[in-house]
């Protein structure tokens, strides 16, 4: 059976659109980590991003403009790899 992941937790993070309008503070590590595993499952594995892909599927579900931090953010949690010249990037299995 699959768990299933409550992220109602973060609804205080969500602006009236239902898109994360910040990141949690430091001190909410676990939040960020919950925020983090939303943004992994947006992800399919076995298909190959461009950089622009990457940033399109993460700004449709936040508002707060800071694509690149959310990248290097699941690519320092192993959740996404990319190419050195960042020309593809994949989820990981």
């Amino acid at each position: 059976m699959q768990e299933t992941t409550d992220f109602s937790l973060l609804d205080g993070y969500r602006d009236e659109q239902g898109k994360f309008s910040m990141l949690p503070g430091k001190k909410q590590k676990k939040k960020l980590d919950l925020m983090l595993t939303f943004f992994a499952g947006q992800f399919e594995a076995g298909r190959d991003y461009t950089e622009t892909e990457v940033n399109e599927l993460l700004n449709e579900h936040h508002s707060f403009n800071d694509a690149a931090t959310l990248r290097r953010m699941l690519i320092g949690i192993g959740v996404l790899d990319r190419m050195k010249d960042g020309t593809k990037y994949w989820k990981k299995k």
